[in-house]
């Protein structure tokens, strides 16, 4: 088993969908972003403070990555692993914790493995526990095709010491105030290996069936080059040259299902031919590269007080008040919920239109009613 999986449970989403994205992606080089390496250091951090509950051994890890803000959030996330732990030794008599643990799923596809940051299993439960230092996008656990993977994994090592029934998955998402669980009963669970991942995956590793676009192309590595992308959000933009007025009830909802990932995938191909323009030198025929405009800079402060002090001007300071993040990060959020709590309020959020997937509570048309002729 290599270092990295050719089916990875953390794109399964990705291959599932679209199988032959694989292949496709297999063509463009890997190149890790400073988000992904964010995201291992608090990983490593993680796994060193919860193997040290457990009193397993284990390195410090270091990273010029660890602000407080990050050391805060993977806090969270291990204190409430803790809590599950705590939770397990009073049910079960003998259970069982892997901490980044290795899971193998090649009974379903080939070449595929990965790594479970938290595996707590009790007699009759696996709770697979995943840390997601993501700010972005909400993700939730809900039919997760990598937290499945996973579960199955564990399921095929658990099931020769326990009798279990339930998986379960928790998705903690600190920097989102995000904690999505969600279980299936094992049958459920390998019934979907056996339908759903195994000849799905097939299918990536072989590189055939359908292209398909969707939010599971976000992070692709051919997203911006991939014609039956953009063959979809071409044949949407097409609607944009006629008066909403003229689109069909259903031609609507068909823009609205896609005009978020219509509109991201406009500016990323824009940020790719801009790239490729500056970067490496290619013509775009009608197009041509420009300098933009930029604001004037102080090339040296402490001289531009000193010259200023001379000649008299000693009124040049503003003083402001830092922002609420700013100062929860700096007093920690107990302590910042204990000093400032009752001094901060939230006001209500602008009232947005959103398909019914999303997570929130729908408001009350007659509030939506007043909140537009209130602007």
């Amino acid at each position: 088993m290599g270092g990295h999986a050719r089916f990875s449970p953390s794109v399964a989403n990705r291959r599932i969908n679209c199988p032959p994205s694989l292949v496709l992606e297999e063509n463009f080089e890997d190149v890790e972003s400073q988000y992904a390496a964010e995201g291992s250091a608090g990983h490593a951090l993680a796994e060193y403070l919860i193997k040290r509950y457990l009193k397993k051994s284990s390195e410090r890890p270091e990273s010029d990555y660890y602000t407080n803000e990050l050391i805060e959030a993977v806090d969270e996330y291990v204190s409430y692993v803790i809590g599950d732990i705590e939770k397990a030794k009073q049910i079960c008599m003998n259970p069982m914790f892997l901490v980044e643990q290795r899971v193998d799923a090649s009974d379903f596809v080939e070449d595929c493995f990965g790594t479970a940051d938290m595996v707590v299993i009790t007699d009759k439960v696996i709770h697979i526990i995943d840390l997601k230092l993501g700010r972005g996008v909400p993700i939730y656990a809900e039919e997760n095709p990598q937290l499945m993977i996973y579960g199955l994994g564990i399921l095929r090592m658990a099931d020769f010491i326990y009798d279990i029934e339930i998986v379960k998955f928790t998705i903690f998402q600190p920097r989102l105030n995000n904690l999505s669980t969600w279980e299936i009963t094992t049958d459920a669970l390998k019934t979907w290996g056996e339908d759903v991942l195994k000849p799905r995956g097939a299918m990536a590793l072989m590189g055939t069936g359908e292209f398909k676009s969707g939010k599971w192309c976000r992070f692709c590595k051919a997203r911006n080059q991939c014609r039956a992308r953009a063959e979809e959000f071409l044949s949407l933009a097409k609607m944009e040259f006629r008066e909403p007025a003229l689109l069909s009830d259903e031609e609507i909802i068909e823009v609205l299902k896609v005009s978020d990932e219509l509109s991201k995938w406009a500016s990323e191909i824009y940020s790719f031919a801009q790239d490729q323009a500056i970067v490496h030198g290619r013509v775009w025929n009608g197009f041509k590269l420009v300098e933009g405009r930029s604001n004037r800079k102080y090339t040296n402060e402490d001289e531009v007080v000193e010259a200023a002090n001379a000649a008299g001007y000693t009124d040049i300071y503003k003083q402001t008040l830092v922002t609420i993040t700013e100062m929860e990060r700096l007093m920690g959020k107990k302590e910042f919920a204990k000093v400032l709590g009752h001094l901060v309020y939230k006001p209500q959020g602008k009232i947005s239109l959103v398909p019914e997937s999303d997570k929130r509570e729908a408001i009350k048309k007659n509030t939506a009613v007043a909140e537009f002729q209130e602007v």
